[in-house]
């Protein structure tokens, strides 16, 4: 598919879909003969990863780390037990820190919605004209 429709897709921009393939986070899997560039399902999947980590924080880099991580478990390699094992703690360690990172978000917003019933709350007490 072309980049318009994985923008629709992953509701990203052109522009970030294009950022991401310079830093080399998703490159397209191919080229059209127009020079277009060409993505398919798994490049897609690869940018919803992306488009999961922005929000809490990730840096590219380590999007950058999870997803080689992701690629050499997924490549079908035999993989040494050790390195397997080293792959799979690495991920672990991203699973804990989004969780320590949706653990953040939901303090943060407890506090927000509580500022929002305060505000509410004053404006009912507070008479029109």
């Amino acid at each position: 598919m072309q980049i318009g429709e994985v923008a629709a897709r992953t509701e990203l921009s052109l522009r970030t879909i294009r950022h991401y393939e310079e830093t080399g986070l998703v490159i397209p899997s191919a080229r059209s003969q127009g020079g277009f560039r060409l993505y398919t399902e798994a490049d897609v999947a690869r940018l919803m990863v992306i488009r999961r980590m922005k929000p809490l924080g990730f840096t590219l880099d380590e999007m950058r780390d999870l997803l080689d991580a992701t690629d050499l478990l997924d490549s079908g390699e035999q993989l040494p037990p050790a390195d397997r094992d080293e792959l799979l703690a690495r991920i672990r360690g991203f699973e804990q820190a989004a969780q320590r990172r949706v653990d953040d978000l939901r303090v943060q917003l407890a506090a927000a919605e509580e500022f929002a019933a305060t505000l509410a709350e004053r404006l009912t007490r507070t008479p029109t004209p």
